[in-house]
């Protein structure tokens, strides 16, 4: 695990602004569970960083703004149970996380016309419901 982790394209999160956190993970494991700190959770501050231009990082706090605690992005990661597979099962979250956020927003949908079929099927349909429930009723003295 050397060098930046890589996001999209050219851009990348140094690994000098990543923190790491260890602790014991829950669940199964035996014995090695109250041994081994295998959960992991990946902090990256991305208020601060530099990693990301302004427009970008502008995108991405709007976006993942409910998962930031002061500015930083959190991972936690306990489905393996070698801490080193967490660790890059963080990363790779993490890079995801991120290239979800700074991805350009979808084109705008234009308001279209229903075809004059669909239209037709649909007022069928309401006029055949509507004669089931009119034959329904009791007869009229």
């Amino acid at each position: 695990m050397t060098g930046p982790v890589p996001i999209r394209g050219n851009l990348a999160i140094p690994r000098s602004e990543l923190q790491w956190r260890f602790s014991r993970s829950g669940g199964p494991g035996g014995q090695g569970v109250n041994t081994a700190d295998s959960r992991v959770e990946l902090l990256w501050d991305l208020a601060a960083t530099d990693a990301l231009p302004g427009p970008l990082k502008a995108r991405a706090v709007d976006r993942l703004g409910s998962r930031l605690v002061n500015g930083v992005l959190s991972v936690v990661v306990t489905e393996e149970r070698a801490q080193l597979r967490n660790r890059h099962i963080a990363e790779a979250r993490l890079a995801r996380l991120v290239a979800d956020a700074i991805a350009p927003p979808p084109p705008r949908r234009h308001a279209t016309k229903p075809t004059k079929g669909s239209v037709e099927r649909r007022l069928a349909a309401k006029r055949r419901t509507s004669e089931i429930k009119r034959d329904r009723r009791r007869p009229a003295d």
